[in-house]
């Protein structure tokens, strides 16, 4: 990374000169949208923590409960002890706490976040009829208590959930439990429980992305057993303001995306599907993902904290694509000072195997059916990839079996 001693009297077109430029757009960014794009939730209620807490200080038949921060594997063999009555008395007593556990069985997870989810419109229920509030927070109440009866639907699987602040969830298409190929969409900016799925251009947001995936997959190889996780379970920039410039948040959601993954079946092979700053995130967790994790795929990249593939530190396979109207391509793609990602992911020097991203039609159309990007996302996620259509008149298919 650049030091400020190694600038010395820049000249245009050279190192220093595109990083000088790069803070230069950073601030007019800042001060354009202002900071109070970075919206803060403190004092906000935790429900989550809170469930958590009563978590730790609770027993079961005498017993203390487990660490719930243990590992997935301690976990699993836990709740394989235990009797469907126990189990039940758990989901009753701590559904917040159950629901997000890496190391629950998935449909203990499905069954505690449809309790955590009815708990969470009531109260919103409430909220909307509560004249402390002004008509703005009621207004907010409203929606999130739809957003909640929507999640509440028949069939849907909901792999994690926290009202807490903006708001985080999960979502699993297909079955999980014994899928041996797993995706996981990991979303970018203004991803929060409102945003998690959309109406209007439903490809956009990240159920509609994981949907659209899981279908794509499942039509290319109705014979292997797929399932795609919709993993908006870390706290994302909101707007384009410093938490979108900086690696904070990402470093935050890395943990959280290294857990998830730890937690899935040892057997499954696993896909990393990053969209815009989900990308920063999956480049920070790369170092220290197993290695079920197969392949890590990128669209509409800001930098992955990176300057080459080689120091993500990863054995996965690293594919990069762009549309030609994606306005990403415009950022500079640098690291200075702790602002902005690092290198292009799509450039050549980075060394990523270029995907076609053929009517993507910019920065939030990659997983739109019907497109290249979408069927090279999905191609790679059932491990396909020597069918992939190639971008930048890059061989991206090339050593590979």
């Amino acid at each position: 990374m650049t030091s400020f001693s190694e600038l010395g009297s820049p000249s245009p077109g050279s190192a220093a000169w595109r990083a000088l430029l790069a803070l230069a757009v950073v601030f007019v960014l800042l001060a354009t949208t202002g900071w109070t794009a970075v919206r803060s939730h403190a004092g906000a209620s935790d429900p989550l923590s809170a469930s958590v807490d009563a978590w730790r200080h609770g027993t079961l038949g005498g017993r203390a409960l487990p660490d719930p921060y243990g590992s997935p594997r301690t976990l699993s063999r836990w709740f394989d002890s235990l009797t469907k009555a126990q189990t039940d008395r758990l989901v009753r007593r701590y559904p917040l706490t159950v629901g997000n556990l890496n190391g629950a069985p998935a449909a203990l997870r499905y069954r505690a976040n449809r309790v955590a989810l009815a708990q969470a419109r009531t109260a919103e229920r409430k909220r909307m009829d509560d004249p402390r509030l002004t008509p703005l927070g009621r207004a907010d109440a409203a929606q999130r208590m739809h957003r909640y009866q929507d999640l509440l639907g028949t069939g849907r699987q909901i792999f994690s959930f926290d009202p807490s602040g903006a708001g985080r969830a999960a979502e699993v298409f297909g079955d999980l439990a014994h899928a041996n190929r797993v995706s996981i969409v990991v979303p970018g900016v203004d991803t929060n429980i409102l945003t998690f799925e959309k109406t209007g251009r439903p490809y956009t947001a990240t159920v509609g992305m994981a949907r659209a995936l899981y279908e794509n997959e499942r039509s290319h190889a109705p014979d292997i057993k797929t399932a795609v996780i919709a993993w908006a379970d870390y706290t994302s920039p909101a707007g384009i303001g410093m938490d979108a410039a900086t690696g904070k948040l990402a470093a935050q959601g890395a943990v959280r995306l290294r857990a998830v993954v730890n937690a899935l079946p040892s057997l499954s092979r696993v896909s990393l599907m990053c969209h815009s700053y989900g990308s920063v995130v999956c480049g920070i967790a790369a170092r220290d993902l197993p290695p079920k994790v197969t392949d890590i795929a990128v669209a509409g990249s800001p930098g992955m904290r990176a300057a080459h593939v080689s120091d993500l530190g990863t054995s996965a396979r690293v594919w990069a694509m762009r549309d030609s109207g994606d306005w990403i391509e415009d950022i500079p793609h640098l690291e200075f000072g702790g602002l902005g990602h690092g290198a292009d992911p799509v450039s050549s020097g980075f060394g990523a195997r270029v995907l076609s991203a053929a009517g993507a039609d910019g920065h939030a159309g990659y997983f739109e059916p019907g497109t290249t990007s979408l069927d090279n996302f999905a191609r790679v996620g059932i491990g396909a990839v020597t069918s992939v259509s190639c971008g930048n008149g890059d061989d991206c298919t090339a050593g590979l079996r």
